[in-house]
């Protein structure tokens, strides 16, 4: 079965004089605001394509790299991702660079670093992010 998630976003006005409201249909999380200046500059509270794409991301790496370790046999006490979605105006994204450190009882390192590697190939949002470069770090403990 195949599920839907819906977001929106209203703009007013120009790119660099206006702005927008990210709103979080299906959630219900906060309305969020955006700018074109967040996404080219300093954040100064308000969100950007580049950081929702984050978001979606460190969240499913997170995901995947749980029912991958389950699969062999692990449960991880902590997994914590974060995804640094670089982007250049006039370019686009650029790159992506996940950085996992994880607690998991029993595992031993090689074995750790496969099931990480795997994940960042395997999981739905580097799937649909794969005409951008992805890298990562994975730490265990």
């Amino acid at each position: 079965m195949s599920v839907t998630r819906n977001a929106s976003t209203r703009w007013t006005g120009g790119l660099q004089d206006g702005g927008g409201v990210t709103s979080f249909l299906s959630s219900g999380l906060p309305d969020t605001p955006v700018t074109w200046a967040s996404r080219a500059n300093e954040p100064e509270g308000k969100t950007s394509p580049e950081e929702l794409i984050g978001a979606a991301h460190a969240s499913c790496y997170s995901m995947a790299f749980a029912a991958g370790l389950g699969k062999a046999g692990y449960t991880a006490e902590e997994i914590v991702t974060e995804a640094a979605v670089d982007f250049k105006p006039g370019t686009g994204i650029t790159g992506i660079a996940l950085t996992v450190r994880a607690v998991i009882p029993g595992i031993e390192k090689d074995e750790f670093e496969q099931i990480a590697a795997a994940t960042k190939d395997g999981c739905p949002v580097s799937q649909a992010l794969k005409a951008v470069p992805i890298s990562l770090e994975a730490t265990l403990g």
